[in-house]
This record gives structure tokens, sequence and C-alpha cells, in this order.
């Protein structure tokens, strides 16, 4: 029987979600290590890649059928 081409988006969504939480991680992390408020440009990096979490995690949800596609 053929993979439903729904789990193969499902697999890439999740990888992708998987390197943007790590990539957001490690910059908390770092920011977490100075002893200064992290600059502008981290926290709107921070901020970016939380948007771009979210943004995968709709696809995901689209995917299992949790939520109508837009």
């Amino acid at each position: 029987m053929p993979a439903d081409p729904n789990d193969f988006m499902t697999l890439k969504l999740k990888t992708l979600r998987n390197r943007l939480l790590t990539e957001q991680r490690d910059l908390i992390s770092i920011a977490a290590e100075i002893n200064a408020l992290p600059s502008d440009k981290t926290i709107q990096k921070i901020a970016s890649l939380e948007v771009a979490i979210g943004a995968v995690e709709s696809m995901l949800d689209e995917e299992a059928g949790e939520r109508p596609a837009k």
C-alpha cells in the first residue's frame, strides 16, 4: 500500500518544527548565560521563531484534521 502523502508532509512539518524549536532554545539559553539584556536582534529572532513555530503547528493541526484549512 503506498504511503499517505499527508503522513510524509506531517513528518516534514514535525522535522521543521523540531529544528525551529532547537534554534529558539539555543538562542534563549545563550541569552540566559549573559549578564545583560539580550540584543534587540536576538529578541527579535526569538520572537520570529515563535511565530514560525506557531505557523508550522497550525499546519500540523490541519494535517491531523483538527482545524479546517484556510
